[in-house]
């Protein structure tokens, strides 16, 4: 069942609406101000937030401004309700993010429905698509439209790479949004030393390219195929359009920006405080989970020594010696450059105890 929070003022309209969603079978939750419903969203996070915008103490523009600066709440679908319908009130509410906006008096069914849409248009930003452009066409379907997918498609062009073709280079100015339909893709920083650093890796259905694009700055590394990929390019207008328009988009890509953030505070810790062999330990462990398939028994992966060797963060001689290890107490094999992971556990049991 749905968790839908109510924040209106008038008692009367407060109980009407409640009653309205109770029989549609929705979980409600009330607040008779706008201070009370921050602290109510906070402490339940509902599905959705229903808000007048008149209120005292703290208006509906108050509330979402506070909730959409919370990580644990900007992410709510909110509808404003409200008696104004003045032209400057509905643009106010949706750039300060708001989804929707209802002038009261409203029948119940155009509340009903707009409920609905936004329930379903946040489920599917929340949830992962399908790798290749039926995902990302899905994507774009439900948060832009029909007749706005079809001008994006025409737009979008869909280039292949071969294996360690460079995609874009450290310091050049972005032009477009990557989406890997197909392959692996690694980006990596060098340090004064010319010595290589990669850092992270990329698969199908991903995004590439999308921090340096959203801030609008010269891309900070660099980024090329480890296999045959193809890339569709999303022109940098029609990603920022839906940045800037689209508060489903938004989250989204917050989400995928606070991931990145989280991978690299991993990866530095682990190159601080790991030794070597629990390092390459963990780099064919994440190999395996990010390009592995679901119910294969033994995981092979083409990689060259080189590239392994960066992710790890050690000399290429050291990683040889440590794969020769690995491979001494049977968790690897090699078949020319494919390395085969065989014993997952025991490597698993090496990077856990170093």
């Amino acid at each position: 069942m749905k968790r839908i929070l109510l924040i209106e003022d008038n008692p009367e309209m407060r109980e009407n609406t409640a009653e309205i969603l109770e029989f549609a079978n929705y979980e409600i939750h009330t607040a008779n101000n706008g201070k009370e419903g921050v602290r109510v969203a906070r402490d339940i996070t509902p599905d959705l937030i229903l808000c007048d915008i008149m209120m005292p103490e703290l208006d509906g523009y108050g509330v979402l401004n506070i909730l959409s600066r919370d990580p644990n709440t900007a992410g709510i679908p909110f509808i404003f309700l409200s008696a104004k319908a003045d032209r400057s009130d509905v643009r106010k509410g949706m750039t300060l993010g708001a989804d929707d906006y209802i002038t009261k008096p409203f029948e119940e069914t155009e509340l009903l429905e707009a409920i609905e849409s936004r329930l379903k248009r946040s489920e599917i930003v929340k949830k992962d698509f399908e790798p290749g452009m039926d995902g990302i066409n899905a994507f774009f379907d439900e948060v832009r439209g029909d007749h706005a997918l079809l001008e994006l498609s025409e737009g979008r062009r869909i280039r292949r790479y071969k294996a360690k073709e460079l995609i874009f280079r450290e310091g050049d100015l972005p032009r477009d949004l990557f989406y890997i339909i197909k392959g692996k893709v690694k980006t990596w920083r060098m340090n004064d030393e010319g010595k290589e650093l990669v850092t992270r890796l990329y698969g199908d259905g991903e995004f590439l390219g999308f921090i340096s694009l959203t801030m609008q700055t010269p891309y900070s590394q660099s980024a090329a195929c480890l296999e045959e990929t193809e890339l569709a390019q999303i022109p940098k207008e029609d990603f920022q359009e839906l940045m800037y328009k689209n508060r489903d988009v938004s989250y989204r890509f917050i989400r995928m920006l606070a991931a990145n953030v989280r991978d690299r505070e991993e990866k530095l810790l682990h190159l601080a405080y790991d030794s070597v062999r629990a390092r390459v330990a963990d780099v064919l462990l994440k190999l395996r989970d990010k390009y592995g398939k679901e119910g294969e028994k033994e995981f092979r992966i083409k990689i060259s020594r080189d590239d392994l060797a960066s992710m790890a963060g050690t000399a290429t001689e050291s990683l040889i010696r440590t794969l020769s290890e690995f491979r001494s107490d049977n968790m690897i094999e090699n078949a020319g450059r494919e390395i085969i992971v065989k014993d997952p556990e025991a490597l698993e049991k090496v990077k856990r105890f170093w």
